[in-house]
């Protein structure tokens, strides 16, 4: 059968993450340190708002290492089994990341509506100094991972928890500034509450990424009516069928498709083109094309089209 492939580029022996692992490790060091720290200063002052600051520390270094387990995997070579590898288990550590603080988030609006009904008695002092260290550690970590956020959905899930763990040590502040100059208590599970309100929205976006990655849709940066016409316009083309679009990973794209040519013997300048029209305008190096004449196409009997 006349056809032919082309693979712009092979898949790369890590990730989009790997390069950030050495920060990542460094984050849950801190993380974790602090993580316990913070529920013994939970514990000791009674504030709900810590207790949920270091339950949301706690996934951030579930997460964190989660992230790193994910890179050691996808820097594992491929095998006939697995022909890309493990590159997919960033996503799937993405996708735990986001399914962990939903879960979370709704045990600590349980707890803040318990204690809505009855407040307890809470320590304002050692409360504000524990939260302002956390204040900062949580600084320093989202500086280690802010460069790697928006390249690795990895790395942005550890960012996201990260952040929302900074946003809750400043409402913690604020409880227990409050706590210390009136006595109203019942501040912090309001504030406790807010702090797992706070996440749910980045948290879903998250997860809507690495289902929508799991699900094998199309990357959003991507134009695909845009990239059919670009494909269509290569001289000798003409249809393009069977085109589909991917992400394996973060930083990894795919593409594949049918190009019914008018003459099989213009399957190599169309070929190089199409393949040159992807790398330059879309940024896809990691291509499969097969060229295939009417007289191919009409055995084959699946087309795609848009």
């Amino acid at each position: 059968m006349g056809t032919g492939h082309s693979h712009g580029g092979a898949a790369p022996a890590g990730t989009a993450a790997g390069k950030h692992k050495s920060r990542l490790a460094m984050a849950l060091g801190l993380t974790t340190a602090f993580m316990l720290a913070e529920v013994v200063g939970g514990l000791w002052t009674g504030s709900l708002a810590l207790l949920a600051d270091a339950a949301h520390m706690l996934t951030d270094a579930g997460g964190l290492a989660l992230a790193l387990v994910a890179i050691r995997f996808a820097e594992r070579p491929a095998t006939l089994e697995r022909t890309y590898g493990y590159v997919r288990a960033e996503i799937l550590s993405a996708l735990t990341n986001a399914v962990v603080l939903l879960v979370l988030t709704v045990y600590i609006l349980y707890e803040a509506y318990r204690r809505f009904q009855n407040p307890p008695e809470i320590v304002g002092g050692p409360m504000l100094a524990v939260a302002v260290v956390g204040l900062c550690v949580n600084l320093v970590s989202m500086k280690l991972l802010s460069g790697g956020s928006s390249e690795s959905l990895n790395v942005k899930g550890a960012y996201f928890e990260v952040l929302s763990d900074m946003l809750g040590s400043l409402g913690v502040i604020v409880a227990a500034i409050v706590v210390m100059a009136t006595g109203w208590t019942i501040v912090d599970p309001i504030v406790g509450a807010g702090i797992g309100l706070f996440i749910v929205p980045r948290t879903w976006s998250l997860l809507k990424q690495a289902v929508h990655i799991l699900l094998e849709g199309t990357p959003p940066e991507i134009d695909l009516r845009l990239l059919e016409a670009k494909l269509s316009a290569v001289p000798g083309v003409v249809a393009v069928d069977d085109l589909h679009v991917w992400t394996i990973t973060s930083g990894l794209d795919a593409m594949s498709c049918h190009l019914v040519v008018d003459d099989m013997a213009k399957s190599a300048a169309v070929l190089t083109a199409a393949s040159a029209a992807m790398r330059s305008e879309f940024g896809l190096t990691h291509t499969t094309i097969q060229i295939e004449d009417e007289a191919i196409r009409s055995t084959e009997g699946h087309v795609t089209r848009l």
